[in-house]
């Protein structure tokens, strides 16, 4: 390990002493929150202890509300040096509407501070790697994109900071992150803090070899400070002078390896005498943080063992100060859990999102949803330069100069053609092959204050990044007290019947979107509706994952007219398609013309009449003109293409029967595919989803009843 000698002085006499009271600080929290969960008056506990000099030492380089930072739960030194102050972490702990971090909705040391640029993480080990390089990715946007040099906070040498354990290193998100940094020379530092164990697994066992730096030497432009004493604040604060200057001169990533010690267990729910033996933690006790920079400030003379004991009663004065403020202070009530899971202030099902469309004069019908998307994504981009659009395959060719002699791709449906020929490499660029890449890289930019509008190519490849959708993406604004929203959309080629597709590009799964609160999900089913919802989408500040049934894309009967730049349908208005009084038919997608046709086919032989209602949003969506309709109607009939058990329908089947059932006069009935994965072939493809033939027996059973 790297060591300072005793010839040595790195620190100033007034810098080592500042340095000792933030770690004694950091340390008597720890203590202070022990007693406190154990007299029951706080629900969790996690300690930084042994931590305390290269959290300090990174600290002392970095700048706060200058630099940004997403840190793991074990960085309290980091963030009383920063700037938190003692009240604010017990504020955490006992979950106060007054903690900075959560407003009391996360357990404390998951740490976040606005006004020191402390973005909120959550307990999921390793989703903090990706959104850090989107953090540092939108430095990198915004020196290269001069129209968004006023819109978001920068200055041109900001870095951003990431901290982890090495347990965390064996998430495969860490590697994804390490790829895009390095390929993309972005302004980030990657701090290692390696106590040896993750949890009661040593580090042997985590990684090859025992030493993450040592698999991480092949990495272009990544400076690799290895094998850093993390409990000498000297030899940390020189690795983070070295790691700083790399990348405030933008020549790439960072990333630290520091050894430290962990004195105190896991957590109070870990007893670490059941797998680590007295020898092995005597001989840590030795390599204390407090207890190395406490013995050089006697040795070097800055201190004597009476101003030690000064230094450290001012800091237990605080503490006691602190405790009392937080005991005292207000915690949650009831109504507040409904509080910041969407954007309160520009609510996109307002009147606010509505616009209707404005046709130039000759305009003819001849658009497929293809053409409204791009249209859409064509006009956002034109007016705001905050937008920018990723994924995989989504831009004409990475390779500029091959669009002299190609025609450029623009996504595998053709979707974002033209538009990186049009906004150039920086605003519209390809992704890796790696869904979560591009998901976590899109909430850190969202983070930072842009927009970014990411494509995953099929439904059927998202749920590699599924964890960040669930645990980062939906919870950034709830979990943050409203502090870190990510307003990111998020396109996704959804749903069959395009023959061939078999079990891996057929799938819906709409259901497990919706179930998430925090997101709101769209399915338009012409091409017009195409436009107007994501056109809100884009343009609210809440995350949107926008399903687009692929079968529709070029769909003769669901073409429209361009509707101008501006057209916007307001989220959870549903469309009556059809308007009658015998049947209210609730459906969305691919299966409203399917729906149609059946109905018509069925009025044909009867003097009946069906309410047709396109959802459109799935959530939030239309219980207003879905309640109406079933209280004139007497009957309800779901369709959709989603599997039937556990399905979209179930759910306002479900509401209609607990809130509506007197003016029943029939059961609520549900059309959906078959609870089997869809077939290559077409006769098995075509058992599996819905058909117009199914539609039709279930309107005429309906109105039979």
């Amino acid at each position: 390990m790297n060591q300072t000698t005793e010839k040595t002085t790195v620190l100033s006499a007034g810098q080592l002493r500042s340095a000792y009271r933030n770690m004694y600080l950091s340390r008597r929290l720890d203590d202070r929150e022990i007693s406190l969960k154990r007299q029951n008056r706080i629900y969790f506990q996690i300690s930084g202890a042994g931590h305390e000099a290269v959290l300090t030492a990174a600290g002392m380089v970095m700048r706060p509300a200058h630099d940004y930072f997403m840190s793991y739960y074990r960085d309290r030194a980091l963030m009383t040096q920063l700037g938190m102050t003692a009240t604010e972490v017990l504020l955490a702990a006992v979950g106060s509407t007054e903690d900075v971090t959560s407003a009391g909705r996360q357990m404390p040391c998951h740490w976040g501070h606005r006004a020191l640029n402390v973005i909120s993480k959550s307990s999921c080990t390793g989703t903090q790697f990706l959104q850090g390089v989107g953090a540092a990715e939108a430095s990198w946007y915004r020196e290269r994109v001069g129209e968004v040099q006023d819109l978001i906070d920068g200055s041109g040498d900001e870095v951003m900071m990431v901290t982890t354990g090495e347990g965390t290193t064996s998430e495969g998100e860490f590697f994804e992150a390490l790829n895009t940094a390095s390929n993309k020379k972005l302004p980030i530092i990657f701090l290692v803090e390696d106590n040896g164990y993750a949890i009661s697994v040593p580090v042997e066992v985590q990684t090859a070899g025992g030493s993450i730096s040592e698999l991480l030497k092949g990495y272009p432009d990544l400076k690799l400070i290895q094998d850093v004493d993390g409990c000498d604040v000297e030899a940390s604060y020189l690795a983070f002078q070295e790691a700083a200057a790399w990348c405030r001169e933008r020549r790439g990533p960072a990333l630290i390896h520091a050894h430290v010690v962990r004195p105190y267990s896991h957590s109070m729910s870990d007893d670490e005498s059941n797998y680590r033996p007295s020898s092995e933690r005597e001989s840590d006790a030795l390599r204390d943080p407090l207890r190395v920079t406490k013995l050089l400030l006697t040795k070097r003379g800055i201190c004597t063992e009476e101003e030690i004991n000064e230094l450290e009663k001012s800091v237990d004065e605080e503490i006691e100060a602190a405790t009392r403020a937080a005991l005292n202070a207000p915690t949650p009530e009831a109504a507040d859990i409904y509080q910041y899971i969407y954007d309160e202030a520009k609510d996109p099902s307002s009147s606010a999102f509505e616009s209707a469309p404005v046709y130039a004069e000759g305009e003819s019908a001849n658009k497929t949803m293809v053409d409204l998307i791009n249209a859409c994504l064509r006009d956002e981009m034109a007016v705001d330069p905050r937008m920018l659009v990723f994924g995989q395959d989504v831009a004409d060719a990475s390779r500029e100069e091959v669009l002299e002699d190609c025609k450029g791709k623009g996504g595998v449906f053709k979707v974002t053609h033209g538009l990186q020929s049009r906004f150039g490499v920086n605003r519209v660029f390809n992704s890796p092959l790696a869904e979560a890449n591009i998901v976590g890289r899109a909430i850190g930019l969202a983070e930072r204050g842009l927009r970014p509008v990411v494509e995953i190519q099929f439904l059927d490849y998202i749920w590699p990044a599924f964890q960040q959708i669930r645990n980062e993406l939906a919870t950034a604004r709830w979990r943050s007290g409203g502090d870190w929203p990510a307003p990111v959309v998020i396109r996704v080629p959804s749903g069959g019947y395009l023959k061939g597709g078999a079990p891996y590009h057929s799938q819906s799964a709409e259901t497990l979107f919706t179930h998430i609160p925090g997101l709101r999900v769209v399915m338009p089913s012409t091409a017009l509706d195409a436009n107007g919802l994501l056109r809100t989408a884009i343009r609210c500040d809440d995350p949107v994952i926008f399903l687009e049934p692929k079968h529709l894309y070029r769909q003769t009967y669901n073409k429209g007219s361009y509707p101008g730049p501006d057209h916007m349908i307001p989220l959870g208005k549903g469309k009556r398609v059809m308007s009658g009084d015998d049947l209210t038919l609730i459906t969305y997608g691919a299966l409203v013309h399917r729906s149609t046709t059946a109905v018509k086919q069925v009025l044909k032989t009867q003097d009946r009449s069906v309410d047709l209602i396109d959802l459109r949003t799935l959530a939030p969506y239309d219980w207003e003109m879905i309640s109406e309709s079933v209280k004139r109607t007497g009957r309800a009939l779901i369709v959709h293409e989603e599997s039937k058990a556990w399905g979209y329908g179930a759910e306002i089947a479900s509401r209609i029967s607990e809130e509506l059932f007197e003016w029943l006069d029939a059961p609520v009935r549900r059309v959906a595919s078959a609870d089997v994965f869809v077939g290559y072939h077409p006769t098995l493809e075509d058992a599996t989803l819905p058909q117009v033939a199914d539609v039709k027996r279930a309107v005429e059973s309906q109105l039979a009843y």
